[in-house]
Order: structure tokens, then C-alpha cells, then sequence
């Protein structure tokens, strides 16, 4: 059997499940158009709704680094 590690994962911010997959979304949106000059980046649902507190928004721009994106929050869309 595999250690507890290799299911569980430390990430970004007082919620890990609102940081870790919109990151992760993040670099594969930046790996797939590299020679984007920007990003528009829309948090539906609960990510919109608590993702200013839980550092969502955050998590995205550090994995585009350099590259300016702009977060749209739409809490009430699912």
C-alpha cells in the first residue's frame, strides 16, 4: 500500500480544494497557448463564492506567473 502522501496534497491557501485544481487548470491553459499575451479567467459556484478568502484567485496568477489575467466572480452561476 502507498503512503497517505501519495493521496493527500498540501496546497496554496486555507483551502486546498480551491487552490490546487484552478491552479492546476491554470498551467494547462498556459502549457496549451503559450503565446498568449493574457488570460480572462471566470470562477463560477462556490470557487467564485469563497475564492477571494480562500486565495483562489491568487493560486491562478502565481501558476501564470508574468502573464496578466483577469478574475471574474459569478458566484450564482454553477
Amino acid at each position: 500500500m502507498e503512503s497517505l502522501r501519495a493521496f493527500y496534497r498540501i496546497g496554496h491557501g486555507p483551502s486546498s480544494s480551491h487552490t490546487m485544481a484552478p491552479r492546476r487548470a491554470a498551467e494547462i491553459f498556459k502549457s496549451r497557448f503559450p503565446q498568449a499575451h493574457s488570460f480572462s479567467v471566470t470562477l463560477c459556484g462556490s470557487l467564485a463564492a469563497t475564492g477571494r478568502g480562500h486565495l483562489t484567485d491568487q493560486a491562478i496568477a502565481a501558476a501564470f506567473g508574468e502573464i496578466p489575467i483577469q478574475v471574474q466572480w459569478r458566484s450564482r452561476e454553477v
